[in-house]
């Protein structure tokens, strides 16, 4: 069981006259302690948690509020009310006739500026990511789910690429992110039609690690298992993982080497070995 520790919200720009766009809590474990856990909540519920340019910045600070603290050793993100996240806000975008749409519409410097940046901070965060999925996680909102390391959902949960509905292609890291989670064939599927994936569906396919009535409760004690855990072994596993999909076996065998030898020199691979000499369990500090 967790409990939350009196950390303010990290966000000041709101959503309503009072409301950040994304919630924070450092949540401690078992023992007060011990590493932390950051619960990032995205927080505009009557909009399904739709990105805005706000929520993107919110969500940077958030994991750079995360970083920068050393007791916390793993990041959990999730959406108040219904629903994850619904993807990009279609809602601000005003014209007045087909001119001025087609003017207006190239989505290019906002998927550079605000989307593949959140894409490319979850990938490159020093800290383990999970996602505790709360309901529909849809466009870019199904991305921010496959850009974490793990993933478990309500089984109210579902999943939908619906780019195609808008007459756009998947973004956010999806055309990545969803062949290597589901394979190519579902993935052409899923992209092409924007057809709804269940949370049990997701589940047999790869794309979640669990399904469970308290999401939010399994996530976070995922969370905390990896928070006790050498952080730094973590994250150099997510990267070789990611990147040998992509590369032949010869580099990667590189890359291990190299990885490797920056592990041996951590202060956690030394209390690994000697936990293991001493027959008592590690105490990790993520350094």
């Amino acid at each position: 069981m967790s409990t939350p520790s009196a950390t303010p919200a990290v966000n000041p720009t709101s959503t309503a006259a009072s409301e950040p766009t994304v919630l924070y809590e450092k949540r401690l474990g078992e023992d007060p302690s011990g590493p932390a856990v950051a619960l990032l909540t995205l927080n505009r519920p009557t909009l399904l948690n739709s990105f805005s340019p706000a929520m993107h910045e919110a969500i940077w600070q958030a994991l750079d509020q995360a970083e920068a603290d050393p007791s916390v050793r793993a990041v959990v993100i999730t959406g108040a009310g219904r629903g994850f996240c619904a993807g990009a806000d279609l809602g601000g975008i005003r014209f007045t006739s087909k001119e001025e749409f087609m003017e207006k519409s190239d989505p290019g410097p906002v998927i550079e500026r605000y989307f593949n940046t959140t894409a490319r901070r979850l990938q490159s965060l020093k800290l383990p990511t999970l996602a505790a999925v709360n309901g529909v996680a849809a466009g870019a909102g199904m991305s921010l789910v496959m850009s974490c390391d793990v993933a478990i959902a309500s089984p109210q949960a579902s999943f939908i690429q619906a780019f195609s509905k808008i007459g756009l292609i998947p973004d956010a890291g999806s055309t990545w992110l969803l062949p290597r989670r589901v394979g190519l064939a579902r993935a052409m599927v899923l992209a092409m039609t924007g057809d709804k994936l269940s949370a049990a569906k997701a589940l047999e396919w790869g794309l979640l690690w669990d399904v469970q009535e308290d999401f939010l409760g399994a996530t976070l004690a995922m969370a905390h298992r990896m928070a006790a855990m050498p952080t730094q072994a973590l994250v150099a596993t997510r990267q070789l993982l990611r990147d040998g999909t992509g590369v032949d076996l010869n580099t990667q065998l590189d890359a291990e080497r190299d990885a490797q030898s920056r592990m041996g020199k951590t202060n956690d691979h030394y209390e690994g070995v000697v936990a293991f000499l001493q027959k008592r369990p590690a105490v990790f500090k993520g350094h």
